[in-house]
């Protein structure tokens, strides 16, 4: 029996947890409360209607009556990771040194699991502070895949959860993800390229592209993130690996004909004859 008085090293208790040392060591960023509210509106205001920009979102600010200019809601919005997803002039400058992949799901009948999957970050507000969330999710089924949180938008959070997914779940033919410099990132397009994906990505500034990690967004915040404010990284990873627990297993999907991801995960599987490597 293990004495309760005696608790491992850091190092090993977050390795118990599948958790990550950034994410045990949190520290709320430093923001403001009023700051911090203020993103909440934003993210709100954002999830409902992802095509405004920050002139709109500034003056549907002054019409709640928050007083706001449009300088500071630029810079918390490039803080949260959010833009319009209507194209702007610069759209189509590339990055420097970024290859350009094509996007490959115009078009494509997604007719099995591991034939596509898609990721993306979002911002998840908390009591205090915020964190960042990565999620992968397989488009047939709608499966959450893996994901992970952390208090900074580096790739190595994303890397976690795309070698998570392979591990448990195989391998897909294509991997869809945005043109952020995470996903870019020599790092993580390498890890897809050793594993033989064909990588897929958003035009820049389309995230209609990536609608269904869109929909996973907005379904995780309005029934979960919004109403359960985390107080710290590891309750809301708690949470949230309660909530995808359910979101996969338990809650009925209307595009999927009332099923769960998981039943359509393993029924589609088992139907095919498919193997998870």
């Amino acid at each position: 029996m293990i004495d309760p008085l005696v608790r491992p090293p850091i190092v090993k208790q977050c390795e118990l947890l599948n958790l990550s040392r950034s994410t045990y060591y949190y520290a709320p960023k430093g923001e403001s409360d009023k700051s911090l509210k203020l993103m909440d509106k934003i993210d709100r205001i954002y999830m409902e209607h992802p095509f405004m920009g920050s002139r709109q979102i500034t003056a549907t600010l002054w019409h709640s009556g928050i007083e706001v200019n449009r300088k500071r809601v630029q810079r918390l919005m490039r803080l949260m990771g959010i833009s319009s997803i209507a194209p702007s002039p610069h759209t189509t400058k590339p990055k420097v040194g970024h290859h350009k992949y094509p996007y490959l799901l115009r078009d494509l009948a997604i007719e099995h699991p591991n034939q596509v999957w898609a990721t993306d970050i979002t911002y998840i507000p908390m009591s205090k502070g915020f964190m960042y969330l990565v999620a992968i999710l397989d488009l047939h089924s709608r499966k959450v895949l893996s994901w992970r949180i952390s208090n900074t938008m580096t790739v190595d959070f994303c890397i976690q959860a795309l070698r998570e997914a392979i591990r448990v779940h195989g391998i897909p033919e294509i991997f869809n993800t945005d043109q952020g410099s995470q996903f870019t990132a020599d790092e993580f397009t390498s890890e897809l390229v050793s594993h033989g994906i064909m990588i897929s990505m958003d035009g820049k500034g389309r995230a209609i592209d990536n609608v269904f990690v869109e929909r996973l967004w907005r379904t995780v915040k309005y029934e979960h993130v919004y109403i359960n404010p985390a107080n710290d990284g590891l309750e809301l990873r708690v949470g949230l690996k309660s909530y995808f627990e359910w979101y996969n297993t338990t809650r009925p999907h209307s595009s999927l004909d009332n099923m769960t991801p998981d039943e359509i995960y393993y029924l589609t599987q088992e139907t095919d004859g498919l193997q998870v490597a």
